[in-house]
């Protein structure tokens, strides 16, 4: 996250902790090429468009802890990032409540052409009230209701769907010096869209990027956010303090993608978690309890006060987290309950803030390089899912860590890339799964706006591409 802190509230002010320099093109220009030396699938940049301003009915709690504020936007580190790289992914978080359709769409083709179709979106609809107030007209706030998001998010997919698949044959651009003809206009359509939120009659303005469609991200575990995902996501984000938790979320997105006419193999599932490593379990252990001297509690609640929609500043440390209703991210609020229901236990708020105080609302797992290495897999094996979002304590460290200590354990393992796929990030993340190319497959929601020239092109196998 373009910012100083995004889910370690306090681990800023650890010497070894470089999040300050979020400003300085270097520092992400320096993380990307470690993160490919670690055969990451890519770098995830969350972003908000908000203050977390619940916590206390104000935003003095967030600014003092930096907690997501003061914060940059992500989209221009992209391009910096992939000129200095060959195969990381990069996955930008937008929201689609803050922003037209039409020049969103120019936006992400011009990053998906110029990271040579290495890009990603997650796609969120917005949970911070304070970013719906300084953003949306008058008489718009009422939209800002949990599943009513979600509708209007459909809406706004669709748009892009139609510009980014239908607006162009894949043939539509002859650039022929012969003719002077740079495209063929018969090829070019407008996508003539009403709708319930958006007018949109014009074609799209931006050339067909390599994938078209970046890889769609989405990290919604309510019901209505699932839902979601099972139409349209790529790859999902999940996040929950325990397996049990976690498998729940899982064995629910695989029902909807059921129901979605899909395939679990048609969707990569990320679980957020934080590795604490170093050559020793004893040095690891070490390091764990320094970082933790430096978590700011009152940070910590700050920022779960805006994930669960609940002020926690109202409450005893010692009140139980129960019975709590919020338009917020509801997964959020669904995990903690749910876990306490099985556990036989109550998480108190003296707890939530402790478990959020690194790494925010996923585990963190502490070890030398085999012992993370063989709670990873205890944790793919117990819970469906594929890989991890890794948060980070400090930074670049906690990365540096876990391509010095982990990454090598599991490649000796069988259990982790020593190369990448070539070609696009739908392609590197779908090589071994579903054979994907550059394009979305036909299952695919976005699918159903192509034109038949580019249901053809995208039925062919591109050159190179593994099987």
């Amino acid at each position: 996250m373009n910012c100083v802190v995004h889910q370690s509230p306090g681990l800023w002010r650890h010497p070894e902790d470089h999040s300050r320099d979020y400003t300085d093109l270097r520092y992400w220009t320096d993380l990307a090429p470690l993160l490919e030396t670690g055969y990451f699938d890519g770098l995830f940049l969350a972003d908000v468009l908000g203050l977390y301003d619940l916590y206390g009915a104000s935003p003095d709690a967030a600014l003092r802890a930096a907690a997501q504020v003061p914060v940059n936007d992500p989209l221009p580190l992209v391009s910096a990032m992939a000129a200095v790289t060959d195969n990381l992914g990069f996955g930008l978080t937008t929201g689609t409540a803050f922003e037209h359709p039409f020049p969103f769409a120019r936006r992400i083709s011009t990053l998906d052409h110029l990271t040579d179709g290495r890009l990603g979106w997650n796609v969120v609809t917005g949970y911070l009230p304070s970013a719906a107030e300084n953003t949306q007209s008058r008489g718009q706030l009422d939209t800002f209701e949990h599943d009513t998001r979600y509708d209007h998010a459909d809406e706004y997919l669709e748009v892009l769907y139609k510009l980014w698949e239908g607006s162009w044959d894949q043939d539509a651009v002859l650039a022929d010096p012969v003719s002077g003809v740079y495209t063929d206009p018969a090829k070019v359509r407008p996508i003539n869209h009403a709708g319930t939120h958006y007018t949109v009659p014009g074609i799209h303005v931006s050339e067909p990027s390599p994938q078209r469609t970046p890889v769609i991200f989405q990290a919604g575990a309510s019901s209505r956010g699932s839902t979601f995902a099972a139409d349209h996501a790529e790859a999902v984000f999940v996040a929950a303090p325990t397996k049990e938790a976690l498998a729940s979320t899982v064995r629910t997105l695989t029902a909807k993608l059921a129901d979605a006419g899909r395939s679990r193999e048609d969707v990569v599932v990320y679980a957020l978690l934080t590795v604490i490593t170093d050559a020793t379990e004893d040095a690891a252990r070490a390091k764990a309890a320094e970082y933790r001297s430096y978590i700011d509690h009152e940070g910590a609640l700050t920022l779960m006060s805006g994930w669960m929609g609940v002020d926690f500043s109202s409450f005893d440390l010692d009140d139980p987290v129960v019975g709590i209703e919020s338009n917020a991210i509801q997964s959020a609020v669904a995990a903690f309950q749910r876990s306490a229901g099985e556990e036989g236990r109550e998480w108190t708020v003296r707890e939530v803030a402790e478990f959020g105080g690194i790494g925010g609302l996923g585990p963190v797992v502490v070890g030398s390089g085999e012992s993370v290495a063989d709670q990873l897999e205890n944790w793919v094996e117990a819970t469906g899912v594929d890989g991890f979002n890794l948060a980070y304590a400090v930074t670049p460290g906690t990365f540096r860590d876990v391509i010095d200590h982990v990454v090598p354990v599991l490649q000796a393992r069988g259990e982790y890339p020593t190369t990448y796929a070539p070609g696009t990030l739908r392609e590197k993340l779908f090589a071994d799964r579903t054979g994907a190319g550059p394009l979305v497959p036909h299952n695919h929601s976005a699918a159903r706006y192509r034109p038949a020239s580019t249901v053809s092109a995208a039925s062919q196998p591109l050159t190179g591409a593994t099987s």
